[in-house]
């Protein structure tokens, strides 16, 4: 459970906080021993470039597939050419400790802080504003609270901050107007703080895996939910797909870039030619669940 002292002295805050544990990383429908004892896939080394330091320069397309063009300064372009930590890297933990790369092939060289914030829903918000933030596109940086209140960062940027009277919830001036990188963070953390899968949910609009693209969100919002964002895709001359796909989990932990563990010849790409679910290692999609912004 995350502690903050603004939850202790306010009640109301707290019984959104408590709806937000229901709602964020459940525990794994798919565990990795599972995936493991079944069958220890091995990557062709021909589609992971040890000297790539980016999404796209570490993972080439597998034979037959081309990735999609995007738009340059677009938010596909800003996922596709992620920096990654170096081959070998393993995923760190709020607290630290370091998860074992059973699950993962690449870590996203994206920075957490020590608190039990970045999960999953947390980790596409963040990459999500991070391109905003980026582009100086201020005014499309928002995010639903789990209680339904809509958060702009325009508003933190003018020093106004999230205050709660009785059931209602509101802006109010707390700070000087600023707009630093800190600042940034600092209105991000509050929104891990009381956003979650169900709220992300309710930001993003359903779509076909079939025009699946880059930046798009397989994501169930509930008691469990999980989000994993889609940060590459490629196609043949046929028109069949494939993607890759990179989660945060329970508890916090760094942004990886997932293997599919449900076929190595193929991994870590997904195909898209499917019309049931969506394996990932710690976590089985509806291929209805995918959804975009």
């Amino acid at each position: 459970m995350r502690n903050n002292s603004f939850l202790m002295k306010h009640t109301c805050w707290f019984l959104y906080c408590f709806l937000f544990v229901l709602t964020s990383c459940g525990q794994p429908t798919n565990t990795p021993n599972d995936f493991v004892a079944a069958e220890s896939p091995q990557i062709p080394p021909a589609i992971i470039d040890s000297s790539g330091t980016t999404i796209q320069a570490r993972f080439k397309t597998p034979a037959g597939f081309h990735r999609m063009p995007v738009a340059s300064n677009s938010f596909a372009d800003y996922l596709r050419n992620f920096p990654l930590k170096p081959v070998g890297t393993k995923a760190k933990f709020y607290n630290g400790a370091t998860k074992d790369n059973i699950v993962y092939d690449a870590v996203i060289d994206m920075d957490i802080s020590n608190k039990d914030l970045q999960q999953c829903a947390d980790a596409v918000m963040r990459l999500r504003g991070e391109y905003f933030y980026s582009q100086k596109a201020y005014d499309k940086i928002s995010f639903l609270l789990t209680n339904g209140f809509k958060t702009d960062y325009r508003e933190w940027m003018n020093g106004n901050r999230v205050i709660e009277n009785g059931n209602t919830t509101s802006w109010q001036k707390r700070a000087g107007a600023s707009n630093t990188y800190s600042d940034f963070r600092n209105y991000m953390e509050m929104v891990f703080n009381y956003a979650s899968t169900l709220s992300l949910s309710k930001m993003l609009h359903s779509k076909s895996i079939a025009d699946i693209v880059i930046g798009d969100v397989f994501i169930i919002g509930g008691s469990p939910g999980h989000a994993e964002i889609v940060v590459d895709v490629a196609e043949n001359t046929a028109g069949k797909k494939v993607f890759l796909l990179a989660q945060s989990y329970m508890p916090a932990q760094e942004t990886q870039v997932l293997k599919n563990l449900m076929d190595s010849q193929l991994s870590p790409w997904y195909s898209a030619a499917i019309s049931s679910n969506v394996i990932t290692p710690q976590w089985t999609f509806s291929v209805d669940q995918l959804k975009t912004w």
